[in-house]
């Protein structure tokens, strides 16, 4: 695995870091807290050091299982973890207010077994609390010491801009760390967060890289899958992010064949090749692996060694291309400068 810096923060992380989200789900497709910890071993011996959880993944039990496996090894690790949904039944036991903020952090260095978070996302947008508030109350654990670093998901682009502008005139922790869905076939986010990224020094760390188990090469089109135990593509859910209903049409089948030849062309599989594409988008600071398992993990992490020709990335490019979006295109054509044009 290659070190890269997280956005323009002087935080170094793997571009591969190992996701935790199934770790302690109790259902088929969860990954028991024994197997759990031999992955983060696994990770460790790799030369990992990039772990992701949140505070409400698998009820909070994805926390302890961490905060268990990183005994002895804390200082080995950049540990990120999240605040923003419900953790009880009560109108103030969700959001991003200070009162919860504070509440869900204590929460969750308890759970993790830590004294402080490295890195601490705002998982989703708060259309209640103002910014200001959530914000502030995040730059108070940074001065605390119980957060080192801050990071936004599922922000829209004027929302993060907001936020950095907010932070910049207050003089506060601003965003380092950006995580969002993105794949060979979850594109979306390239028409405003890669340029946002790199312009305001955000990394970006994808989940969803397989796109939900699409581009593991296990699927074919008109065979649906019939239940969750291969992967969480196999939901039959149209609500959900990673659904059959979602995947499964012209474009992402031709993304899948192209996947299909390019891991043929270098003696990989097809995932390593997806996770490989991913590696070397300049606004990616870190890719979030969704193993469940221990052998999905040893493939994954072969995506460390694989790097991809210009023209093959080229070639994925193309197969996977964003329809055409005003005002995009019309930048591309039109507005586009260099120094000598």
């Amino acid at each position: 695995m290659r070190y890269k810096q997280l956005g323009h923060s002087g935080l170094l992380v793997t571009d591969l870091c190992l996701g935790t989200m199934i770790f302690g789900e109790d259902n088929v497709r969860g990954t028991p807290p024994e197997e759990a910890a031999r992955m983060i071993d696994r990770y460790l011996d790799a030369g990992g050091n990039h772990l992701d959880t949140a505070n409400v993944y698998a009820g909070g039990r994805s926390e302890e299982i961490v905060g268990q496996a990183l005994k002895g090894k804390r200082d080995r690790v950049v540990l990120a973890t999240k605040v923003r949904f419900a953790t009880g039944q009560g109108p103030n036991n969700t959001g991003l207010s200070r009162r919860h903020i504070i509440e869900a952090v204590n929460a969750s260095l308890k759970r993790l077994a830590t004294d402080y978070i490295d890195l601490y996302y705002m998982h989703s947008w708060d259309p209640l609390t103002p910014l200001e508030e959530s914000l502030r109350a995040f730059d108070d654990l940074v001065q605390s010491g119980k957060v080192r670093y801050i990071g936004v998901s599922n922000f829209k682009a004027w929302q993060v801009m907001k936020g950095l502008a907010i932070s910049d005139s207050h003089g506060w922790a601003r965003f380092v760390a950006g995580q969002y869905q993105y794949s060979l076939v979850k594109r979306d986010i390239e028409y405003e967060f890669s340029d946002l990224c790199l312009s305001e020094g955000i990394g970006l760390t994808p989940w969803g890289p397989l796109g939900g188990g699409f581009l593991s090469g296990k699927y074919k089109p008109g065979e649906q899958p019939q239940d969750g135990s291969q992967g969480r593509i196999a939901t039959t859910s149209s609500e959900t992010e990673e659904s059959w209903e979602r995947r499964s049409n012209e474009r992402n089948w031709k993304i899948v064949e192209t996947v299909a030849q390019v891991a043929q062309e270098y003696g990989a599989s097809q995932p390593q090749v997806a996770l490989a594409w991913l590696r070397a988008q300049p606004f990616v600071s870190s890719v979030i692996l969704g193993a469940r398992t221990m052998e999905q993990l040893e493939d994954n992490l072969g995506a460390a060694s694989l790097e991809l020709q210009p023209e093959t990335i080229q070639k994925l490019n193309q197969a996977s291309a964003l329809p055409e979006l005003y005002p995009y295109r019309m930048i591309q054509d039109y507005a586009m400068r260099t120094p000598n044009s």
